[in-house]
């Protein structure tokens, strides 16, 4: 599983409405973003989806993981278009009393965010620690950790990222 779609799978589950966040203070429109991740581990899989796959199935997923962190760090570029209210979302993480995460705001104004969440569910257990840090209205960048485990394994991630503004006009990336 590529860390990305861990922190996807998570971080829409973080939530507490005691500790507000602070929007960053950035522009919106369209943005370039580099994303660099890497690995280790097995991912955290439910008991209940392991015993649907056959021993092939199961072999088959953990060699296409260990190949994949053999390769190491992987990098992406991409272009995103961040509206007002993707950026209000994005800091609330999903604010409802629907989940089963702990978010701690330990530092939140609008140039930095730092965030340490502890989740679990169904025999899963994940925590980690996000920074964000504006360095001004058009750079921003950050780092996530997460730590997973559950149906008999592990797993470390890490990711950086950088990005950039490039304009408000979001061209074809319009919603």
């Amino acid at each position: 599983m590529k860390p990305l779609l861990l922190i996807t799978l998570i971080c829409p589950f973080l939530a507490s409405a005691a500790d507000p966040l602070t929007p960053l203070d950035v522009k919106l429109g369209l943005w370039e973003s580099t994303t660099t991740s890497q690995s280790s581990g097995m991912p955290p899989i439910p008991e209940a989806a392991l015993a649907r796959l056959t021993p092939e199935q199961r072999a088959k997923m953990e060699a296409a993981i260990k190949a994949q962190q053999a390769k190491g760090p992987q990098s992406h570029t991409r272009k995103s278009c961040l509206t007002a209210d993707e950026l209000k979302s994005m800091m609330g993480f999903g604010d409802d009393q629907k989940n089963s995460c702990k978010r701690t705001v330990l530092r939140s104004n609008a140039r930095i965010q730092d965030l340490h969440f502890d989740c679990g569910q169904a025999g899963m257990a994940a925590g980690g620690d996000m920074h964000i840090e504006a360095a001004d209205s058009e750079n921003v960048k950050g780092t996530i950790q997460i730590n997973a485990a559950g149906g008999g394994n592990s797993m470390a991630s890490k990711t950086s990222f950088t990005a950039h503004w490039l304009s408000s006009d979001c061209g074809a990336l319009k919603k």
